[in-house]
Order: C-alpha cells, then structure tokens, then sequence
C-alpha cells in the first residue's frame, strides 16, 4: 500500500513539473519569436544567481553550514537564433546530402570487398 501511494506521489510530483514546465514556456512565449526568447533568457541571467544564493544562504543558516562565496556565472552572449539557424542549415544539407553519400559508401564499400574476394581467391 505504501509503494503503491510513493509511485502515485512521484507520479503527480512529476507531472506538477512538466505542467508547470509547459504553463511557463507557454506564458513566457519561449515558442514564439527569438527577441521573447532572448528577453527571457536575460531576466533568468538577472533574476536566477540572486534567488539561487539567497536560497543557499537560507539553507546554510538552517543547516548551520558555511559555503564559500561562489564565483559570479559567466556571461552568454550569443544569439539563439543565429545558432538554432546554423543548425537548421546544417541538418538540411546533412540531409540532402544523404543519399548521394550513401550511395558513395555503397559503391565504396562494394569495391572493397570486390578486391578482398580477388586477394582471398588467389
């Protein structure tokens, strides 16, 4: 009865997560244009090593341990979508490169084993 109620507890844990996940994505407009993506990623960078060290210094006074001062994050500064866009561009022409490839490594792969008969029967 007990891992039966533990299994339902983590699986409603689990999915508070992804719904709250989902709920801020969709209320941030994460999917909408990148300058909202952007936007948002810079109030995270402001708002996110504030919050994170004030709750490290509560659970330090709580405990009763000492942390050392963290050094500050590094600052990020490229655009999402000048790189999403590299990697758009670079799966298409993965992609469309693709059967002329394989069949390059077909016709490979076909002589070397043409050469390795002829060693083999000789």
């Amino acid at each position: 009865m007990v891992v039966r109620a533990w299994s339902v507890m983590r699986f409603l844990i689990k999915g508070s997560v992804a719904g709250g996940a989902v709920y801020l994505v969709y209320d941030q407009q994460l999917l909408g244009p990148s300058h909202k993506s952007q936007a948002a990623l810079q109030k995270a960078e402001e708002v996110v090593p504030p919050a994170i060290y004030q709750f490290s210094q509560y659970v330090c006074q709580q405990i009763g341990l000492r942390m050392p001062q963290l050094p500050s994050p590094p600052k990020l500064n490229f655009s999402f979508r000048d790189s999403w866009n590299s990697g758009v561009l670079g799966m298409m022409s993965a992609l469309s490169a693709a059967p002329s490839k394989a069949c390059d490594y077909t016709r490979e792969g076909w002589n070397y084993l043409k050469e390795r008969a002829k060693e083999h029967s000789k």
